[in-house]
């Protein structure tokens, strides 16, 4: 992998604008109100990026300044029309770069694709697009997504806002490095194996992973089968990841999967009595997870948290093997990710640049057999089911984001935990796979920082497709626990 320069921020405070420093519905209301332009707000937030983004490498493929100020300036001569477009209008974004961008290079984080220039926008774009965003750039990623540790060999290396040592987590790790640092009001993720959750809980800000279907996806040749994967929205307030989602989300007719629910729920408030709310605190599932130290101790005082909105917080487990789930997992995860990455395996030249997760992935497909893949379907709708009695139970399901603090940059993935190994590049964030494997919606809420200054995130699941409840007790959450505002990098002057 790309080797990190150590970075030095300690010595160069970076003063933050005003205007970046609004959440992402405080600034959609200035510009709306017109109490500040849209040219204004680019001219913040490019020369914010100037400053800080050599260091964090969130942003990738960034356009023109005097281009994305032109296009400011269009939206401003717009709203003195009386033409509004939406809660985006005039706000730059710049997408995940797994996502397609019409006339923008879109790389997957792969060499391959270093020179791949979209003829269309995906869905996703196009309907941030449509509501006035205007798109900056790209946004770092993993190749093809695999790993939650954001590097590859076209970009480099994203690092943490709060120590640029150490990573930045994955797959929507420039998400939200960029997020955290303030180099965007809000970001758009994706998330298979925790990487709306995991890159949210390193640095420091909400990453929601919706319920399949929730937000369609297209273009795919596969919309039938790959329902493990989703897109969703990363926010410094619950309510931006709330008023993000209303616009990700809505029934597609491509993606056959989509859910048809009025989007317009996610724009109401978040505001609901949390009182008498059962959670569940799965922790460390009895021990079976290797979790570095300190991590549940942080995450116990999000559960105080939990428990001063008037939640009741018991330890309990769902009665199935994790051991059991896992196996899941990995049939899953090879028939799912191998499958897309099969053409490029099967061509030598290609293969020749893929990265050994990737390699992994196909090569545990080959050796799958189609009766694999039915026995593999069949416990994973043994899990859901057991997931769907254990709600009857409770209403909410608590479990940390992390099993690791963010980790040294020039690392691949943490090839141990606590003294035991891991014998695959994704079994550090075994944590996130039951809910995945599930279809629940979770949101990643900060929890706090270790004596290091390293942030940590917990996850907050609910029952399939009660994705706005999620939401409202994240809001009620943060009223107790506003750790984004509390604590932003150190080495910015605020």
């Amino acid at each position: 992998m790309p080797h990190v320069a150590t970075p030095d921020l300690a010595s160069a405070a970076v003063p933050l604008d005003p205007i970046v420093q609004l959440s992402g519905d405080e600034l959609a209301s200035a510009i709306r109100r017109k109490e500040v332009s849209c040219v204004e707000t680019m001219t913040a937030y490019l020369d914010h990026i100037d400053r800080v983004n050599g260091t964090v490498n969130a942003i990738v493929a960034l356009r023109e300044r005097d281009a994305l100020l032109a296009e400011a300036a269009e939206k401003d001569a717009g709203l003195s029309r009386g033409e509004y477009q939406g809660w985006l209008h005039g706000m730059p974004m710049a997408p995940k770069d797994l996502t397609a961008t019409q006339g923008l290079v879109t790389t997957f984080g792969s060499p391959m694709f270093r020179n791949y220039v979209p003829e269309a926008d995906s869905l996703g774009v196009a309907r941030m697009r449509a509501v006035g965003a205007i798109i900056v750039g790209k946004t770092n990623t993993p190749e093809f997504g695999l790993g939650s540790h954001t590097f590859n060999e076209v970009y480099g290396v994203t690092r943490n806002p709060y120590a640029p040592t150490k990573t930045a987590g994955g797959s929507s790790g420039g998400s939200a490095a960029a997020l955290a640092a303030r180099m965007l009001p809000v970001t758009d993720g994706s998330d298979f194996g925790g990487s709306l959750r995991n890159p949210a809980a390193f640095c420091n800000v909400y990453g929601f992973r919706p319920s399949r279907g929730r937000v369609p996806r297209w273009p795919r040749s596969d919309v039938f089968v790959q329902q493990l994967g989703v897109e969703g929205p990363m926010g410094r307030t619950v309510k931006d990841v709330a008023l993000l989602l209303s616009i990700q989300s809505g029934y597609d007719p491509d993606d056959a999967l989509a859910l048809d629910d009025d989007p317009s729920v996610f724009t109401q408030s978040l505001d609901a009595d949390q009182r008498g709310k059962r959670i569940a605190w799965v922790g460390n599932w009895n021990g079976y997870l290797a979790v570095e130290p300190g991590v549940l101790s942080i995450c116990e005082s999000g559960l105080e948290a939990l428990r001063e909105i008037g939640c009741d917080v018991d330890a309990a487990l769902p009665p199935f093997s994790p051991a059991r789930i896992w196996k899941i997992w990995l049939a899953h995860r090879h028939w799912l990710a191998g499958g897309e990455l099969l053409a490029h395996y099967r061509d030598p030249a290609h293969r020749a640049l893929l990265k050994p997760e990737a390699i992994y992935e196909v090569e545990g497909l080959l050796g799958m057999s189609g009766i694999d893949i039915l026995e593999a379907s069949a416990e994973r709708t043994a899990w859901y089911q057991t997931v769907l009695r254990f709600f009857d139970r409770y209403d909410f399901i608590a479990a940390p984001t992390a099993q690791v603090f963010p980790f040294d940059a020039n690392m691949r993935w943490p090839a141990e935990i606590a003294g035991r190994a891991m014998d695959t590049y994704h079994r550090w964030m075994e944590t996130v796979v039951p809910w995945t494997l599930a279809g629940c919606p979770v949101i990643n809420v900060p929890v706090g920082f270790n004596d290091a200054g390293l942030p940590m995130g917990m996850q907050l699941i609910g029952r399939p497709r009660a994705d706005l409840a999620v939401l409202q007790l994240a809001h009620t959450y943060e009223q107790a626990r506003d750790w984004v505002n509390a604590r932003p990098p150190g080495w910015m002057i605020v």
